[in-house]
């Protein structure tokens, strides 16, 4: 099953000659969602809706794209999709989706194609319940990590995936791994990070050198607990803290941080026990992602399920 949980599909569209993508994961009925920001330079879509004032609960569907704010625009394909699926809150006079949407910076050619409607759409489409390919593939065909000295010494990074379990609940985590900085591993060991040579300015005791790069880790969480709107949203802020450990330095002004959790509302938990899930799944997924794209022998994007390219 996809990131563990029951009734969640996940598809991917990637464009393998631009470098970028998306990937959407799709809500069983009744799943209520949350977010929460912790980086400086978030791109989101439905940020005050699924945050802690917001009046919505449930969350039909979430995007993650690359192109920057252009990429917003896949979630207009997943609303396309979701209306056409009868997927949205009736309203009478139409069915209105919610689809939470998250972006990363992976422009490197100014007019180069960026990830749109169609591309939500064909997401959609390819989605299965099953986890998708890690690595450079969806949302982490273009990313990189490792840029405190500047971009031209980044390392290349992907999405990643990872499940928690305890207490008789389950959270799986699908994070882009698009960071400003070095990704550590288990031991605090750089793990995938900047290539400059040792002794080269970095952030942030030398700010204008990553002035103009823009980086990001965003994902989805997905659990089988039943948690109420304000606990969802404090379980996926206190989740962030996976992200600061497994990426240094975390958080920062260049980076746009966010979590979307998506509850289906089955299994009675705590907020501590969620969020406690939900770190280990993130630091672990995010270590996934750069692992997936070092490895010689890592499957070719769309060896998994779930994936549509160009």
């Amino acid at each position: 099953m996809a990131l563990g949980v029951d009734g969640f599909r996940v598809g991917c569209w990637t464009d393998r000659v631009h470098a970028t993508g998306c990937t959407v994961v799709l809500s069983p009925e009744g799943t209520l969602g949350a977010m929460a920001v912790r980086g400086g330079a978030p791109g989101t879509r439905e940020g005050a809706a699924l945050g802690p004032t917001g009046k919505i609960k449930e969350c039909h569907a979430v995007v993650l794209s690359g192109g920057s704010a252009f990429g917003l625009a896949t979630a207009d394909g997943v609303v396309d999709w979701c209306v056409g699926h009868g997927i949205g809150y009736d309203k009478a006079v139409a069915r209105i989706p919610i689809v939470g949407a998250a972006i990363v910076f992976d422009l490197r050619v100014a007019g180069a194609p960026r990830p749109g409607r169609d591309a939500g759409w064909a997401a959609c489409e390819a989605a299965v319940d099953d986890d998708p390919a890690m690595g450079a593939v969806g949302v982490g065909a273009g990313c990189t990590v490792g840029k405190t000295a500047g971009i031209e010494h980044a390392a290349r990074s992907g999405q990643g995936i990872a499940v928690a379990r305890g207490g008789g609940v389950t959270v799986g985590a699908l994070i882009a791994v698009n960071a400003l900085g070095d990704v550590l591993d288990e031991r605090g060991e750089v793990l995938a990070g900047s290539r400059a040579p040792a002794g080269s300015p970095r952030f942030p005791f030398v700010g204008p050198v990553v002035a103009e790069v823009e980086s990001t880790v965003i994902g989805c969480l997905v659990t089988d607990a039943r948690l109420d709107k304000h606990e969802a949203w404090r379980a996926a802020d206190l989740a962030s803290s996976g992200i600061a450990r497994a990426v240094e330095p975390a958080h920062t002004t260049y980076d746009g941080d966010a979590l979307f959790l998506l509850c289906a509302q089955r299994v009675p938990a705590s907020v501590d026990v969620v969020a406690h899930l939900g770190a280990q799944a993130v630091s672990a997924a995010i270590r996934a992602a750069v692992r997936a794209v070092a490895a010689p022998s890592a499957p070719a994007p769309g060896a998994a399920g779930g994936e549509t390219a160009r």
